[in-house]
């Protein structure tokens, strides 16, 4: 593993009813690997504990897996919960992984989630969109067109926004599932 101290610090963790933890920890060593710090609160994360973990920790951006599908419910009431902070409205919020149990991609839920504050949605767990959208926020993202266009076609979708708040001082943060 390497560890970096100019890397991001990203709060990676489960929604409140999922109990997948693998998910979890290939999140944190793919982010470790990539020089970022990662703070693991695992799996079954009330949103309450997170706002929490996040106030007292102050991270550049949080990352909420779901496998178990429950994804956009889970993922809803984190963000809005986070949101309600206001020193964590600025923080990148990332949800990866199953949105729904049905199985396919829902656009509706996704664009939902960002509504809601989610900065970037992962629904179909791409991992190269996200490695692109860490990368951004780390401020290594040279984003090709090609690269800039990989999230659109595979279905990640994100708040170009955030990076602007980031930019103008405030805290970022985000996770991927």
């Amino acid at each position: 593993m390497v560890h970096s101290q100019h890397g991001l610090h990203v709060l990676v963790c489960g929604g409140a009813s999922d109990a997948h933890t693998w998910n979890l920890v290939c999140l944190q060593l793919l982010l470790e690997e990539a020089g970022h710090r990662v703070t693991n609160l695992g799996p079954c994360v009330p949103e309450e504990l997170l706002a929490r973990e996040c106030l007292t920790r102050v991270p550049d951006a949080v990352v909420i897996g779901s496998v178990n599908g429950h994804g956009y419910q889970d993922g809803l009431r984190a963000v809005r919960r986070l949101r309600r902070e206001p020193s964590l409205t600025a923080v990148p919020v990332a949800l990866g992984g199953k949105l729904g149990v049905a199985g396919v991609r829902d656009a509706a839920a996704a664009d939902a989630l960002r509504a809601a504050g989610c900065t970037a949605v992962f629904d179909d767990g791409d991992l190269d969109a996200f490695r692109a959208w860490v990368d951004d926020l780390a401020g290594h993202g040279a984003r090709t067109p090609a690269t800039a266009d990989r999230g659109a076609r595979t279905g990640a979708t994100t708040d170009r926004g955030a990076r602007t708040r980031a930019a103008a001082g405030a805290p970022t943060g985000g996770s991927r599932a």
